[in-house]
């Protein structure tokens, strides 16, 4: 039996440490969908097009992921995939204690769908996507912890910093 794991987030942009967790997961999961999520509540720096060419060019390399969006509510979402598992990354134990809130939801929610936590490289336990737009604005370097491909749509987008 295949087993099909969703991956999502905001990827606003996706980072290095995404791509990390995003090449775990598939290297267990016969196929995982990195989902990106579609947030009306949030001003994104990037359209969730963008976001999905973003994804979809930096884990190219890898055979058994697939880049798709997503609104509503993130069990209806798996269900809808066919999936039976959920990935979420963990950069420090401060992530844990909401991830598991949340997986402790989604396990009452939908008590068929697992959730699976992957502990990030200690060289990306620092970044975020939002501390990655907030560097970059202001004129750091981020070329170190997002693919190439973000790292150029960044500079497109705040003016070849």
């Amino acid at each position: 039996m295949k087993v099909r794991a969703v991956y999502p987030g905001s990827f606003d942009p996706i980072t290095n440490g995404h791509i990390y967790i995003a090449e775990r997961a598939a290297a267990v999961f016969d196929e995982v969908i990195v989902s990106v999520l579609v947030n009306e509540r949030k001003v994104s720096a990037f359209s969730v097009e963008e976001r999905c060419a973003m994804a979809r060019e930096a884990l190219s390399h890898v055979k058994n992921i697939t880049v798709d969006s997503f609104n509503g509510l993130l069990v209806d979402y798996v269900r809808q995939k066919e999936a039976g598992v959920i990935i979420r990354g963990l950069r420090a134990m401060s992530d844990f204690e909401y991830e598991f809130q949340m997986a402790l939801m989604n396990r009452q929610l939908a008590p068929e769908i697992e959730t699976f936590f992957i502990v990030t490289d200690p060289k990306y336990s620092y970044v975020s996507s939002s501390s990655v737009r907030e560097i970059f604005h202001f004129g750091g370097t981020v070329r170190d912890v997002v693919p190439d491909n973000v790292f150029e749509r960044l500079r497109e987008r705040y003016h070849d910093r």
